[in-house]
């Protein structure tokens, strides 16, 4: 793969400063209302938790607790809001109830944009795409993605930080310390919930958690799979056009290769750098359904 990136399309100044202007009252606003939808489908899961309907309540509210993935993201780009210290602070608390630490997933995201798609240096091929039905059927399940996750942070607080994508020792002690804390939680999360008998955490978190996952690992699969290894970030990534509720819980990220054009420009702004530059696009999808058919068309059986 050449060395570099290929430069985004020109959008001029005067519009450029205008889409990379960050907005309070629309981060605000988008993550009151994802979680006000994260609550009322909680209290479905609650009010179901002794009939058949627990399930599918639980799963529907899986999907929406599992793209809490989304704000997370964005704010560890610190685009979510204008305030750094509320980014910080939210970035936290999201990586906390998916088990995505803030910091080492700033720290592999990151590196992720710098050098996206290519083999030697991107992080996300660290792991092979599926190249059989049975490694998209695993990978899809998400069972890998919290068995690596689970041996990670337990790793991360042991003090182990392998990974050569950290910029220095001060971030990986941050690491470190983060999930350390976040171990603390998990445990006094458990020691509260058998001390009080309640099934809470279990129903309306770890269950639906484990119930969403494949939701969330078939949309970043379509991220960059089946993308040339290339430079070009109009090429190496998949925009999807898809729905109003997939585009509501994923914070616009639908529009990925605008995302990795443009990685400082908020999520409320990547449907106007669409307008700007859709006709540039080399890879787009017209849904999730069909990148999935196209995935599971490259794979051998």
């Amino acid at each position: 793969m050449p060395e570099g990136t290929v430069p985004p399309p020109p959008i001029d100044r005067a519009t450029l400063a205008g889409l990379l202007a960050r907005s309070d009252a629309a981060g605000w606003r988008r993550l009151v209302l994802h979680l006000l939808l994260l609550a009322a489908t909680g209290a479905i899961v609650w009010q179901a938790r002794r009939t058949p309907w627990l399930w599918p309540a639980m799963l529907a509210h899986g999907v929406v607790l599992i793209f809490l993935f989304a704000p997370l993201h964005e704010t560890i780009h610190r685009t979510a809001f204008a305030m750094r210290a509320v980014n910080e602070a939210a970035a936290f608390l999201l990586g906390c109830l998916i088990l995505l630490p803030r910091e080492y997933f700033r720290a592999f995201h990151f590196a992720h944009h710098r050098f996206t798609q290519d083999p030697a240096n991107d992080p996300e091929l660290a792991r092979p795409k599926p190249a059989t039905l049975r490694q998209y059927l695993w990978v899809v399940s998400g069972i890998p993605y919290w068995i690596a996750q689970a041996r990670l942070v337990v790793g991360q607080a042991l003090g182990r930080t392998p990974e050569r994508f950290y910029k220095d020792d001060r971030q990986r002690r941050a690491v470190v310390r983060e999930a350390r804390i976040m171990l603390a939680i998990y445990a006094g999360v458990a020691v509260a919930s058998l001390a009080a008998g309640s099934p809470a955490a279990l129903l309306l978190w770890v269950v639906p958690a484990l119930l969403g996952q494949p939701f969330l690992r078939m949309y970043l699969l379509a991220e960059h799979t089946l993308c040339p290894l290339v430079p070009d970030m109009l090429e190496n990534t998949r925009t999807t056009y898809t729905n109003g509720l997939v585009r509501f819980l994923a914070w616009n990220m639908p529009f990925h290769a605008e995302h990795h054009a443009y990685p400082s420009v908020p999520f409320h702004a990547l449907p106007r750098v669409n307008a700007l530059i859709r006709d540039r696009l080399k890879v787009t999808a017209p849904g999730y359904a069909a990148v999935q058919a196209d995935i599971l068309c490259s794979v051998s059986r």
